[in-house]
């Protein structure tokens, strides 16, 4: 007589539909977490070519003046629950102090539409790849 066990049953089914997949395959090219992440990272984000500022800035006569309702509308756009940016201040932060007091981000942020100017700190996002349902394969980072 045949005795059944929970690890003869675990062995059966091991057998009958061989070992489960990997949720991330390794990418080509990329054994280690952290060659994954450079080879995500330069698939999404290629480097770009260092951008030199020009030399001096000059003051945009013609740009219309930055207003607070213009900071509070795009603010107003962003959830309060996403991740921060590079900065590590979430929108939730940036919302209070526009409400405690608008004039804060409407001096900082009118200089830069009246330079026309985009620092390079807030160029940076972050990035996060997320495991989704029904996705067949993770060869390739498309």
């Amino acid at each position: 007589m045949l005795t059944t066990t929970p690890q003869s049953l675990w062995t059966a089914k091991r057998f009958a539909y061989g070992r489960a997949q990997p949720r991330f395959p390794s990418l080509p090219a990329a054994e280690t977490p952290l060659q994954m992440n450079k080879v995500l990272l330069d698939h999404f984000f290629p480097p770009k070519e260092p951008f030199s500022p020009p030399p001096r800035l000059r003051p945009d006569r013609s740009a219309p003046p930055l207003t607070t309702d213009e900071i509070a509308a795009a603010l107003s756009k962003c959830s309060p629950t996403s991740a921060p940016g590079p900065d590590g201040i979430p929108y939730s932060i940036w919302k209070q102090v526009n409400k405690v007091n608008p004039s804060i981000l409407l001096h900082v942020l009118a200089v830069l539409v009246l330079l026309g100017y985009h620092p390079a700190s807030l160029k940076g996002s972050n990035g996060v790849v997320l495991d989704k349902p029904g996705k067949s394969s993770y060869e390739s980072p498309s």
